[in-house]
């Protein structure tokens, strides 16, 4: 048999091997390992409330009230006063995982800063506090535009409102803040922060 032949053929077996091993055998190793030693989280971190699946603590989400208008694309969406808000989302319109990012505008753009000082009166009317205290993260999307976590402040601050709407005591959704707060990542790597999405769940499942 030629050389030029051999050579094909061992590059073909190689091939053959390669495949079945690296796109066969070792997808299979990690999906295996993945579903027996972390289930949740290779299937999504997908929350769940009484049974129907309502998102993903991975990804926030917002809490609206509903359109009066659903088909007008032009009808402002209003944040519900009986849910925590997130922080402001630029991915999409709105925690889109499909156009995850950052708006990119520098400190320095005026756009930038005059969105955020009409955040900041927003954000202060809504919750009704001092405009001075309103946290950044309320103010400012994270980098991924997905980012389900908030500051405990900004949780806090949010506590008076969500009781009233709902009227039910401000200590015990205090109670749910703390329980929902989640420590830095490795337990010093930034700070700790509260997940909105499982926050809201447990409100949701507050009898």
């Amino acid at each position: 048999m030629p050389t030029t032949v051999r050579n094909h053929l061992t590059a073909l077996r190689a091939l053959l091997v390669l495949t079945v091993i690296l796109g066969i055998g070792y997808p299979l190793l990690v999906t295996g390992v993945g579903q027996l030693a972390f289930a949740d989280k290779a299937n999504g971190s997908i929350v769940k409330s009484e049974g129907k699946e309502v998102g993903s603590s991975l990804i926030g989400q917002n809490f609206n009230l509903p359109k009066k208008n659903p088909d007008d694309p032009d009808e402002a969406a209003q944040p519900d006063p009986k849910w925590f808000q997130p922080r402001p989302s630029a991915a999409g319109t709105g925690y889109d995982p499909q156009s995850s990012g950052a708006s990119n505008l520098g400190p320095n753009s005026d756009v930038l800063l005059k969105s955020v000082e009409e955040r900041r009166a927003a954000v202060a009317a809504f919750d009704g506090v001092d405009p001075a205290s309103v946290p950044a993260d309320a103010l400012t999307a994270s980098g991924s535009g997905l980012d389900p976590h908030i500051s405990k402040a900004y949780a806090e601050q949010q506590v008076a409102r969500v009781a009233k709407a709902r009227n039910i005591p401000a200590e015990q959704l205090n109670k749910l803040i703390d329980k929902s707060t989640e420590g830095p990542a490795l337990g010093f790597l930034g700070q700790a922060g509260v997940n909105v999405v499982l926050l809201n769940k447990a409100l949701a499942e507050t009898k």
